[in-house]
């Protein structure tokens, strides 16, 4: 939880983010509105966007990804 010096101090603020979520061989990238510090760049999530996330995660793990859209290739360098 924020503290109440962070929200006095109005360093926080709601903004679309891109979260690269993983599992197994596969990743996503979901387009997520997030509370972000100004200061340090942290993000906080609403608890349903966690569980949200973890759904993805395991979808990905268990290859079940027919109702994701491609978005190109991912190359490991090195």
């Amino acid at each position: 939880m924020k503290s109440a010096l962070f929200a006095a101090a109005n360093w926080w603020r709601k903004k679309e983010v891109a979260k690269l979520l993983k599992g197994g061989m596969h990743t996503a990238v979901l387009r997520i509105h997030a509370e972000v510090c100004l200061q340090c760049g942290e993000r906080w999530y609403a608890a349903e966007t966690i569980k949200r996330f973890e759904q993805i995660r395991q979808k990905l793990e268990k290859q079940e990804v027919a109702e994701f859209r491609p978005l190109g290739q991912t190359f490991q360098v090195g």
